[in-house]
């Protein structure tokens, strides 16, 4: 509809002009001495038309041709800005897929364009990374640290790339940059939990496994590992006295004490230093919460000693707990070695037999037939503490 529009309005104009030109009469006379021409009044406008038209074709020539180099630089910018970006796009695209080498070029490409350039140098450092051309990660990253707005991306991926070498210390000082920064998100909690977790700085992972349980942001069960394992360096420092065990043990929170594993290594580290109260308290507390053999066995290496009432203690927890397992190999061993520690012959040997019939582990037989070849020594039975000794020599053997 439009067009018609135009159509009708432009036969009507044409018409117009042709009815007009035809009953014009009108004429134009230029003088220019001692010259003279008479020009009708059609003519002369049809030649002002032209001139308005040669005008204006010269004029946009002129303009076009002042303009034609910043057009051609316009130009040339979209073009660079058009390659870099499928250059930017083809390297995340080839990064995602695993084809780090192309990855990489593809990033060389991208960083024609200076927008790009930072970009593109962390995807060329992750290939380059991945493809172990350490200097060439290197080399990537120290061009992108002078790209201010990029400052936390280029951190965070150092941190991720050194943690994945294994190089802790330099991760830690790039965590500490960022944390320099204000930068604390999870994703930064996460790669500073494992680069000191790599570094064995354990009172800092207690802090960051806290931090981002918090945030529900770690596996329970990771969580408990970590700070399992954690509890384990800190109780197993053989810089530490028995005041310094004590204190570290006061800092384990009370949920965390009572799991076999962390309980266990707090007993051995008492025992080892001569605080077997301590250790029996640990365990007997623990052992309410879980049964687990590795407190028995702790428990065991805990005696009190010869009459104390500490032994006697023990010697009465065993016999509850035995009523409860009748066939644990590890308790019953446990109850007769305190029994033949106390002396009381009749019961350690009945206990003792009861552990060598029920149990299975060699280290647990070899330990068995140990204490009987005592008991038996202590009672002047050569025979049968030569026989057990044999037996217990066997065990090593196997």
């Amino acid at each position: 509809m439009r067009i018609f529009l135009w159509l009708f309005a432009l036969f009507a104009a044409a018409i117009g002009t042709a009815v007009s030109a035809r009953f014009n009469p009108g004429n134009v006379v230029l003088f220019y001495p001692p010259y003279r021409v008479d020009l009708s009044l059609n003519f002369f406008l049809l030649l002002l038309v032209l001139l308005f038209v040669l005008v204006y074709v010269v004029v946009r020539a002129v303009r076009t041709t002042r303009r034609m180099p910043a057009r051609v630089a316009a130009y040339r910018q979209q073009k660079r800005e058009r390659e870099g970006n499928k250059a930017l796009r083809e390297s995340l695209k080839a990064l995602f897929e695993g084809r780090f080498g192309h990855a990489e070029k593809a990033a060389k490409r991208a960083t024609d364009l200076p927008e790009n350039a930072g970009l593109a140098g962390l995807i060329g450092a992750r290939a380059a990374h991945a493809m172990r051309q350490l200097d060439r990660r290197d080399g990537w990253l120290s061009k992108v640290q002078a790209d201010l707005s990029l400052k936390t991306a280029r951190l965070i991926t150092q941190t991720e790339l050194l943690v994945d070498d294994h190089q802790s210390e330099q991760a830690l000082d790039a965590v500490k940059e960022l944390n320099a920064s204000g930068t604390r998100h999870i994703h930064v909690l996460r790669w500073a939990l494992k680069a000191n977790q790599q570094a064995k700085n354990w009172t800092e992972v207690l802090r960051l496994v806290k931090s981002l349980d918090n945030h529900r942001a770690l596996h329970p069960a990771l969580s408990r590992r970590l700070r399992e394992l954690a509890y384990e360096d800190l109780l197993a420092g053989r810089e530490h006295d028995a005041e310094s065990i004590r204190r570290v043990w006061q800092t384990i929170p009370t949920e965390d004490r009572v799991r076999p594993f962390v309980a266990n290594h707090a007993a051995v580290a008492f025992n080892s230093r001569g605080l077997h109260d301590e250790a029996r308290t640990v365990v007997e507390t623990a052992l309410i919460a879980d049964w687990d053999e590795r407190l028995v066995r702790a428990y065991r290496e805990s005696a009190g000693a010869e009459g104390s009432a500490a032994l006697l203690a023990q010697i009465e927890h065993c016999e509850v707990w035995s009523r409860q397992r009748p066939t644990d190999a590890e308790l019953a061993l446990t109850l007769g070695s305190l029994c033949l520690k106390q002396k009381l012959w009749g019961k350690a040997q009945r206990h003792l037999e009861q552990a060598l019939s029920d149990a299975i582990e060699p280290a647990t037989v070899r330990e068995v037939h140990l204490k009987l070849a005592q008991l038996h020594d202590a009672l002047n039975q050569h025979e049968a503490a030569a026989a057990h000794y044999r037996q217990c020599a066997l065990a090593t053997i196997l």
